[in-house]
């Protein structure tokens, strides 16, 4: 998937999993869109922690200074894709050296390592979100999903994203739309 030219249309946005969505790995997620084209989406699941698994296991792990910030935050499943792989979402202050994907206005997303480097020397950006692997879909795969129903879409503010609990995104999403979880129906049609 060719995610260097993304469409404007969904980009920024976040994605609502309806309350009968069958896959168990989307089920109650809100997922951030951080690309967006006639080739596919790609997006990171932003409400689902990696259990067990914190940031200053990766940094063990990749052998990167950890320095005196703690950086013992959560890791999270960005997605079923990739899942060895890591993705940063950030505010846009931050820009890498190699590469970073802009991801609507007051997003962005770093997938190479000196970001975390960075986040290690206190250098990093000034709000992120840590995931490994992301979640994707093919040309016309996700288009298909919302017209069946699957998928609600929200504007992504970074107040829900980076400092909402992660057992309140899903609901915080919906209320963003004036929508009350509990009378939430997965049924759609025309009148």
């Amino acid at each position: 998937m060719n995610i260097s030219e993304p469409s404007t249309e969904l980009v920024g946005k976040c994605l609502i999993a309806m309350p009968d969505m069958l896959d168990p790995r989307f089920r109650g997620s809100v997922v951030f869109l951080c690309a967006h084209s006639g080739d596919g989406a790609m997006g990171l699941i932003v409400n689902k922690r990696v259990e067990d698994v914190k940031l200053t296991d990766l940094m063990d792990q990749l052998s990167i200074p950890k320095g005196t910030s703690g950086n013992d935050w959560p890791v999270y499943f960005g997605g079923p894709v990739e899942h060895g792989r890591g993705f940063v979402l950030h505010t846009p202050e931050y820009r890498s050296d190699l590469s970073t994907l802009d991801a609507g206005d007051a997003f962005a997303m770093t997938a190479t390592i000196d970001i975390l480097e960075d986040i290690g020397a206190g250098k990093g950006p000034e709000k992120s979100l840590v995931a490994l692997g992301y979640a994707g879909w093919g040309p016309g795969q996700l288009e298909a999903e919302i017209a069946a129903n699957g998928w609600l879409i929200v504007e992504a503010g970074p107040e829900v994203v980076f400092d909402q609990p992660d057992a309140e995104k899903w609901s915080a999403s919906l209320g963003a739309l004036g929508i009350d979880p509990a009378i939430l129906s997965s049924s759609g049609g025309n009148a």
